[in-house]
């Protein structure tokens, strides 16, 4: 396997950084003396977004039809507005640029005329005056066009691939099948019912801890979870991926610049996360302290990670993945789709991310589209890939594969794994960008110009959503003795690296063949 490198990150105000991984470009400190942990910037506050207006009222049609394809509803008149607004912003700044040079006029009439000529030096203090105002308001106004234009904009998804199926998630085009065929559905094949045959699930106890969908895994459940992740791990590293572990609290700042934003069109929209807030004793320390939320999933604080950077363009395609801890607050209505560990509150989820070169992003989707796939052919279950229509595209998504597995206690197949290409969407907002690597000039030209630094783009995908899985493996792998109860459960041999051999109770067994080449 070949070495792993954290990728060079040139810093947006050079200076000798303390670290380099965590470096924001902003004064860093350490948690104590001692500390062998790494630094950690005391300003973490990021610059705007900084999006393409312009694209969006030059492509009107497009946007707009590209928005109702997603079910989005814009405000009326938004791309009207929003030419307004850039038009109004540049005016404004090249009106506060004239102003501000003026000043730089009337300090050298102030400083020429003083102990010279007193009437000069007071007419230019008075004009100055006047000019400190007028730079005063401009900017005033420069800033409430922009923060109007960025709102206004904001609301726009993201272009969507022209490949992709419009319509609803019944639009789907299925790719490619894989594994064994599908086996009859049956409802007493039901994960709830076979967990509570073999004592694997607890949902009373996680509704009287936590409330509906909450759950305790037991026995060889719980087991199920750190073998499934380990797998997908191992995986994972064996195709060059750099593991992290993430925070589960994340600014909501960071949230809403990755994309996560209500989807339904409820009023008000419900919430997609779990919101932290804390009752401060000094009503101004409040102020300084941000919102927080529970991570919906690892790909926040992963994009997080590369947020204000700018990378050497020879580190990319960067590749890590996370393990976290997924939080859902829209477990949704009741019915097989939240029945038991379908659709949970909580959930262990190992993540794919990537941060590309503008021009390879497809090409890198389809790589991680490898690792996923590897890793579900290795759990002998069937599933097959899809290409996800419009309506089931996040805000921040370009190109959406989803992996479903056939459930045949639910009698259906579900969604156990997804991958977006994001394009610049979050990057634009996060601020990712990576420097070039520019052609040699030709001997007798001069230095090229650089033309600014351009915005990477991001990808993820799940490679370890951890209840879903259980559910699909519990399903598909249960045995039954002759009064059809379950009994035991056949895993994939895959995952027999994983298992604690010294666990006592004899419910498991592992078979087919290990399709994963270990390193």
């Amino acid at each position: 396997m070949a070495r792993l490198k954290w990728p060079s990150v040139l810093s947006l105000h050079p200076r000798p950084p303390p670290n380099r991984l965590y470096d924001t470009g902003t004064r860093v400190r350490r948690y104590t003396a001692k500390s062998t942990t790494l630094p950690t910037s005391t300003s973490t506050a990021l610059p705007k977004p900084r999006l393409d207006y312009r694209a969006i009222f030059e492509n009107a049609k497009c946007k707009v039809q590209n928005a109702f394809n997603r079910q989005v509803t814009l405000p009326v008149h938004a791309i009207r507005s929003i030419e307004q607004l850039y038009h109004q912003q540049k005016e404004l700044a090249r009106l506060l640029n004239a102003k501000r040079h003026e000043q730089s006029v009337v300090g050298d009439r102030i400083r020429q005329a003083a102990g010279n000529d007193e009437e000069a030096r007071r007419g230019a203090m008075q004009d100055a005056k006047q000019l400190k105002s007028d730079v005063s308001r401009l900017e005033h106004e420069l800033a409430r066009a922009h923060d109007e234009l960025l709102s206004l904009a904001s609301q726009f998804p993201n272009d969507t691939h022209p490949l992709a199926p419009v319509g609803s998630e019944s639009a789907a085009i299925i790719l490619s099948t894989h594994g064994p065929d599908p086996i009859p559905a049956s409802p007493r094949r039901d994960h709830v019912s076979i967990c509570r045959d073999l004592g694997l699930l607890d949902l009373e106890a996680g509704a009287t801890v936590s409330g509906s969908s909450w759950y305790y895994l037991l026995r060889e459940a719980a087991l199920l979870e750190t073998a499934l992740t380990n797998y997908g791990l191992s995986v994972a590293l064996k195709h060059g991926f750099t593991p992290v572990t993430t925070p589960d609290v994340v600014r909501s700042d960071i949230a809403r610049r990755c994309g996560f934003q209500p989807r339904d069109n409820a009023n008000p929209p419900a919430a997609q996360m779990y919101h932290l807030s804390a009752d401060f004793s000094s009503p101004s320390s409040s102020s300084s302290h941000p919102e927080l939320v529970l991570s919906g999933t690892a790909e926040i604080p992963l994009a997080g990670m590369f947020a204000n950077k700018v990378l050497a363009s020879s580190d990319l395609p960067f590749k890590v993945v996370g393990l976290g801890r997924a939080f859902r607050a829209e477990a949704g209505a009741r019915g097989a789709e939240t029945r038991g560990l379908y659709r949970v509150h909580q959930f262990t989820k190992l993540e794919l991310f990537a941060v590309s070169h503008m021009d390879k992003s497809e090409e890198m989707m389809e790589e991680m589209r490898s690792v996923q796939v590897e890793i579900c052919a290795g759990l002998g279950f069937p599933f097959r890939c899809v290409l996800a229509p419009p309506q089931q595209l996040g805000a921040s998504a370009y190109r959406k594969y989803d992996i479903e597995a056939w459930m045949p206690g639910r009698g259906s197949w579900g969604e156990i794994s997804s991958l977006s290409n994001c394009t610049d969407y979050q990057a634009r907002r996060l601020h990712i960008r990576y420097r070039p690597i520019p052609p040699p000039p030709p001997s007798s030209s001069p230095s090229p110009v650089s033309m600014g630094l351009p915005f990477a783009h991001t990808l993820n995908g799940t490679v370890v959503a951890v209840p879903r899985l259980i559910l699909t493996l519990l399903e598909n792998g249960v045995k039954f003795n002759d009064s059809g109860q379950a009994v035991g459960i056949d895993l994939p041999v895959a995952l027999k690296p994983f298992w604690p051999q010294t666990y006592s109770r004899e419910l498991v067994r592992f078979s087919g063949r290990d399709v994963v080449k270990w390193v």
